[in-house]
């Protein structure tokens, strides 16, 4: 399998393109594409990757994973089914979620553990998570649980909860993060386990993402 600075270097070569246009096509900042080239990057989300695809014909899971087909097959017709990654988003680590708490631009995940299904609407920066620890593990007979090891599905771009939405925020001054449930009342915010056995976090924090369901193994 290739690497993404190989991809890169290879569709700018074939398409003779700069990493401005490249940027343009992909709608990130030149230096989102600099750390595509150069940097330690692996993937891409597949937004970026579906418009590279429609530009230059190189097949959008090869651009974004380096996995399928190179290329576009070539036919009379100028659409083709292409493979359904529309749902897809990466799994990533919590190191690599901690860097976004000083990040200008969060939504790009980077390298990706793997590749998984969302099963909800969300938008295009999603990403997840796998749960850490107990402090999200609810007492016995609670509907809604996350024990460790279970896989959340965090959406940057909502970042406005309400009270009771489950969130993963960042701790100011630390580079932490952490999944909690979300608590505004009168005006007074903090963070909330599901587990009495942990302590509600009140130091001043912000939101990274609003979490949007769970996946676990059967």
């Amino acid at each position: 399998m290739s690497t993404l600075q190989e991809r890169i270097a290879e569709i700018m070569r074939t398409a003779n393109m700069s990493v401005g246009e490249i940027a343009s096509i992909a709608e990130v900042t030149s230096s989102a594409v600099t750390q595509w080239k150069d940097g330690p990057t692996k993937t891409l989300k597949t937004a970026p990757a579906a418009k590279l695809s429609q530009r230059t014909g190189f097949n959008t899971m090869w651009i974004a994973t380096g996995e399928g087909q190179k290329k576009l097959p070539t036919s009379s017709a100028n659409t083709e089914p292409g493979p359904d990654v529309r749902g897809k988003v990466p799994l990533i680590s919590w190191v690599r979620a901690g860097e976004w708490c000083e990040a200008m631009d969060p939504f790009q995940p980077g390298d990706a553990e793997r590749w998984m299904e969302c099963p909800v609407t969300h938008s295009s920066s999603t990403f997840a998570l796998r749960v850490r620890g107990d402090s999200m593990t609810a007492p016995s007979g609670a509907n809604r649980t996350y024990p460790e090891g279970c896989i959340i599905f965090v959406d940057p771009e909502r970042r406005t909860p309400v009270n009771g939405d489950r969130v993963v925020a960042c701790i100011e001054g630390a580079r932490d993060v952490t999944f909690k449930v979300y608590k505004n009342e009168d005006g007074r915010q903090w963070l909330m386990p599901l587990n009495p056995l942990h302590e509600p976090i009140r130091e001043p924090f912000h939101i990274l993402g609003t979490v949007l369901g769970k996946w676990e193994d059967g």
